[in-house]
Formats: C-alpha cells, structure tokens, sequence
C-alpha cells in the first residue's frame, strides 16, 4: 500500500464520512454511498479506510473498478488540463 498525504483529500473524505453518517439517519441521504466514496477517497491516507476498501471491494468489486478507472480518467484530465493551461500563460 503506498501512502500519499493530502490535506485536501483528508477533508473531502472526511467530509464524505460526516454525510454518510448523517445520511444513515435521515432519509434523503443515502448514508452507505456517502460512507463508500469517504472510504475511496480516504484509502491511501489511513490503513483503516484501507481496509474498509477491501472489503467493499469484496462486496462489489465491479464497483470499486468502474470507481478506480474513473478516478484515473478524471488524473488525465486535469493534469492535461492543467498543462495547458500553464502553456497559455507562459506565451501570454
């Protein structure tokens, strides 16, 4: 397992997991969905969300691939983004 430390994602998955555990009282939420993306986005921060992964990994494995392979579709994106747009700006 490699560790990567980020505030921003350790806020957005923590984030994630207050909605999720509030979604598991209120009924307009859907607290496990909430509870799932805090545990992906969480998973290469703490040992504990990792396992949490595994075992929804387990549970709905075509899930946590379709969710794996878009996060890698979303990285391409915004680093080609981000490339051109530093492009832009030193020709401007």
């Amino acid at each position: 397992m490699e560790f990567r430390p980020s505030i921003r994602r350790k806020a957005a998955g923590f984030s994630l997991l207050g909605l999720g555990v509030i979604g598991l009282v209120l009924p307009f939420l859907q607290g496990v969905l909430f509870l799932a993306l805090g545990m992906f986005v969480l998973r290469h921060q703490y040992i504990w969300a990792h396992r949490g992964m595994g075992w929804i990994a387990g549970r709905w494995p075509q899930m946590v691939t379709k969710s794996e392979d878009m996060e890698a579709r979303l990285l391409l994106r915004f680093r080609a983004g981000t490339a051109r747009l530093r492009g832009l700006v030193r020709r401007g």
